[in-house]
C-alpha cells in the first residue's frame, strides 16, 4: 500500500522576511538592542528592495495597533502581543546568540559597571583610579608580581595609577605600568589605548610597544596597527560631557551617540549614513539629537517603544 506522506510547505520568501522583520522590530524595542544590532539591521535591510519594504510594513502595522493595545485595560491586552507572539522564542534566541549584554555573558556579573549614559568613579586601591564611560564592564584579574589585575571586558575608561604596578587586559593585549595615566576602549572587539601621561607597555601578539604622552595604539583579534600620535584633548572629550564628530560618517556617529542615549537610534539609508558629519553635542543635549537629524538631512523619522527612533 502506498502511504501518502505530507510535509508542511516551506514559508513563502514574502512570508519569511515579514517574520524576520518581526524579529528585528522586537530586538530593537526590546531595550537590549546593541550599535551591532543596529548595523546588522541596516545589513538586513540594504540585502534588497524586498528586505527594506518587509521592515517598513512591520513598522507600519506596529504604529496600526499601537493605538487600539494602549486603548485596552491590562486583562485584554492580548492582541498586539498575539501580532508578536510568534517570534517571541525566536526572538529571545536571537538576543542570547547575539550577546547583547556588553561584554557579553562574563559582563553580567563584572566587578565594575556602568549603564547606558552612565560615568562613574572607583578607586579599588590608594593610588589608582578607574574613571568608568557609558555601557562599561571591567572585571578584576589576578595577575603576578603583585600588581593590580584588571580586564576591561566592553566600553571605556579612563586610568590613573601612581607608583603602583598595574597590569590591564584588553582583547589579546596586557597593558603594564606603574605610573601613568592612559584611555581604554573595547568596543566591537576592537581595541584602542591612548597614553595621556607618563608611560605604558602593551603587550600583544608575541611583541612589546612602548607609548609615551600622546601616543594611540589599536588591535583587534587579526591585526596590530601601528602607533599614532593623536590630540589627547579629542580622545578625552567624554570627560567633559561632549561628544565632538570631525569628518566622520553619519553612521558612526549614530553609533557613538547609541552609547549614550537610552533606547536605539537606526539609520537605515545606507546612502546617506556614508555622508561625513561635523557635529558637537553635550551630553544632555542627546535626548532631542532625533529631532536634529531629521531636520539637518530630511530623513523620514518612525519613533517606536523604548526610545527606537528608525530613520529611513
Amino acid at each position: 500500500m502506498n502511504i501518502l506522506r505530507l510535509t508542511p510547505a516551506a514559508p513563502k520568501a514574502c512570508e519569511r522576511l515579514q517574520s524576520e522583520a518581526r524579529d528585528w522590530l522586537i530586538l530593537l524595542t526590546s531595550g537590549r538592542a546593541t550599535v551591532a544590532d543596529a548595523r546588522a539591521l541596516r545589513q538586513w535591510c540594504a540585502q534588497s528592495p524586498e528586505h527594506a519594504r518587509a521592515f517598513e510594513d512591520c513598522k507600519a502595522l506596529w504604529h496600526l495597533l499601537q493605538p487600539a493595545a494602549e486603548g485596552l485595560r491590562a486583562p485584554r491586552r492580548f492582541g498586539r502581543r498575539a501580532f508578536l507572539g510568534g517570534a517571541i522564542a525566536a526572538s529571545a534566541a536571537f538576543l542570547l546568540v547575539r550577546g547583547t549584554v556588553p561584554g557579553g555573558f562574563s559582563g553580567l556579573g563584572a566587578d565594575y559597571i556602568t549603564e547606558v549614559g552612565e560615568q562613574r568613579r572607583f578607586e579599588p586601591a590608594d593610588g589608582l583610579s578607574l574613571e568608568l564611560n557609558t555601557q562599561t564592564r571591567i572585571n578584576q584579574r589576578a595577575v603576578e608580581g603583585g600588581a593590580q589585575g584588571f580586564e576591561l571586558l566592553s566600553g571605556e575608561v579612563e586610568v590613573q595609577t601612581a607608583r603602583r604596578p598595574l597590569a590591564m587586559q584588553a582583547g589579546s593585549g596586557w597593558l603594564r605600568t606603574s605610573q601613568a595615566r592612559f584611555n581604554l576602549r573595547n568596543l566591537d572587539r576592537q581595541v584602542c589605548v591612548t597614553c595621556l601621561d607618563g608611560a605604558l607597555e602593551v603587550d600583544l601578539q608575541g611583541r612589546s610597544v612602548r607609548l609615551e604622552p600622546g601616543q594611540q595604539l589599536t588591535w583587534d583579534a587579526q591585526q596590530v596597527g601601528s602607533v599614532q600620535s593623536v590630540d589627547i584633548a579629542a580622545v578625552m572629550n567624554w570627560r567633559h560631557q561632549v561628544l565632538v564628530f570631525n569628518g566622520v560618517t553619519l553612521s558612526q556617529m549614530i553609533d557613538e551617540i547609541n552609547r549614550y542615549r537610552p533606547g536605539m537610534l537606526v539609520l537605515l539609508n545606507r546612502e546617506l549614513g556614508q555622508r561625513r558629519v561635523q557635529a558637537r553635542f553635550s551630553l544632555d543635549q542627546l535626548a532631542g539629537v532625533a529631532l536634529l537629524i531629521r531636520d539637518a538631512y530630511g530623513v523620514n523619522c518612525t519613533e517606536l517603544p523604548g526610545g527606537v527612533v528608525v530613520f529611513s
